[in-house]
């Protein structure tokens, strides 16, 4: 099997909180094992979890960067870069994280969008190769090799949001609420692709 370039987003409810020092930090969810996203891929917890353990070095490097907007390529453009991981953890079948938004072109535009609480995706890029299910999902293989996470428009995880961290009790609430308009969001997204 060939891999491919794998795109996952999620909606990224941010908790944001700005340190005395003036970097800017979101928190929440970036993925999502086990469950069918969007694009119907599943990736299994083991797979995951191996990836986000390699992960964890480039964190360590202060490496772990992505970009705002999706590239079609597995390489970061560092000109495009908004954010850099600070750190990653599990809560059950989620993939957590704290963001760092840097003070870079891409990352002023992405502040300014969560101080407007404006709602944005995050979306995982990898690269592996993947196997369709009897169920209509799509497996995601054991040569998966996560690249990077990436703030985008539009999400393909059900739920996954991260909130500004200062604001935490309001954007609970919205998490909390979530769950209609996820479920309202997805189906406008899957007949918006049904018409494309």
């Amino acid at each position: 099997m060939s891999k491919t370039l794998l795109i996952e987003t999620n909606l990224f409810e941010a908790r944001l909180k700005q340190e005395d020092n003036g970097t800017f930090l979101v928190k929440g969810v970036l993925q999502r094992a086990g469950a069918a996203n969007q694009n119907k891929r599943r990736y299994p917890k083991d797979i995951l979890k191996r990836e986000c353990d390699k992960y964890q070095q480039l964190i360590k490097e202060r490496r772990a960067l992505g970009e705002l907007d999706h590239p079609d390529s597995p390489v970061i453009n560092l000109k495009n870069a908004s954010h850099n991981i600070r750190e990653i953890w599990w809560d059950g079948d989620d993939v957590c994280g704290t963001i760092e938004v840097l003070s870079t072109p891409s990352g002023n535009i992405l502040k300014e969008l969560f101080k407007n609480n404006i709602r944005l995706g995050i979306s995982s890029r990898g690269l592996g190769s993947v196997k369709e299910m009897n169920d209509g999902t799509v497996m995601v293989q054991e040569d998966f090799e996560l690249v990077c996470w990436d703030f985008v428009s539009n999400p393909s995880t059900h739920g996954a949001f991260v909130a500004p961290v200062n604001e935490s009790v309001h954007w609970q609430k919205v998490a909390d609420e979530c769950g209609k308009w996820c479920r309202a969001q997805d189906l406008m997204r899957d007949i918006l692709m049904e018409l494309n």
